[in-house]
């Protein structure tokens, strides 16, 4: 190979590398990212609040016999997911949250035989186990070539699921039994148990890196479970529903 050979391909390798480094910087600075290929799927965790509705028998006798609003069974939640591409356009996700609400609480209009606050505290967990099929609105991403693919900077989504839920009512400290002249007495009230669950969501997922995204999204779930009879007798099924709203990070893998 002579000289001026060498030359000519050293400048020809010089010019598309160039071109090369251009065209992934350009995609890299558009503020995307920039991927090998579509990724397969992601996992995430997430935090925020979940309100529940709180609509049984078993709620609305906490609030209106003791210090306790609907709003304190609220509370903050954390979970995660796992998500597997089906499509371009549709996951399945099987995610796990958890919260619990704890509230201290007294009598609104009992005292006890010493003119004393009758007091006890309450507390309800609720951890969902679910399986979801989640629909991106729009593309979440674009080719470029054949070996590049720029994901969309807003991704939104809708989706529907089921699953199970676990729950823990309990309520611990002193109690008037109305049966029994109102007798003051002391007792640890607990029920909890497993129940079916289904839910909906809308959500949206905002690049910031080629792996990273920032996701928000909105819950609402339905449910009941049965209560413990032994323990709440003459109570209807707990009330699981309510919404979850959440902000977490995103990996794409």
């Amino acid at each position: 190979m002579t000289v001026e050979v060498f030359a000519r391909r050293s400048a020809l390798l010089g010019v598309f590398a160039l071109v090369s480094t251009a065209h992934v910087a350009s995609a890299q600075t558009s503020g995307d990212g920039f991927l090998f290929r579509e990724p397969r799927g992601s996992f995430s965790i997430h935090g925020g609040y979940a309100m529940p509705r709180a609509g049984s028998d078993v709620f609305s006798d906490a609030t209106s016999l003791l210090t306790i609003d609907k709003r304190d069974f609220s509370s903050f939640s954390v979970g995660g997911d796992f998500a597997y591409a089906l499509t371009s356009r549709f996951d399945l996700v099987f995610g796990g949250d958890f919260a619990s609400a704890s509230k201290d609480s007294e009598y609104r209009d009992w005292v006890d035989n010493n003119e004393q606050p009758i007091e006890q505290s309450t507390n309800f967990k609720r951890v969902p186990l679910t399986l979801s099929l989640r629909y991106y609105i729009a593309d979440r991403g674009r080719s470029v070539s054949q070996f590049a693919w720029i994901p969309s900077k807003y991704s939104p989504y809708v989706g529907i699921g089921g699953g199970a839920t676990w729950y823990r009512f309990r309520q611990e400290g002193d109690f008037v039994d109305f049966q029994r002249d109102n007798e003051v007495f002391p007792a640890e009230l607990e029920s909890s148990g497993w129940a079916p669950t289904a839910h909906a969501m809308a959500g949206v997922d905002y690049t910031v890196g080629p792996r990273l995204a920032l996701t928000l999204e909105g819950r609402y779930s339905l449910g009941k479970a049965s209560l413990d009879q032994n323990v709440y007798q003459g109570f209807e099924k707990i009330d699981l529903a309510g919404f979850v709203g959440t902000v977490g990070f995103k990996v794409r893998f």
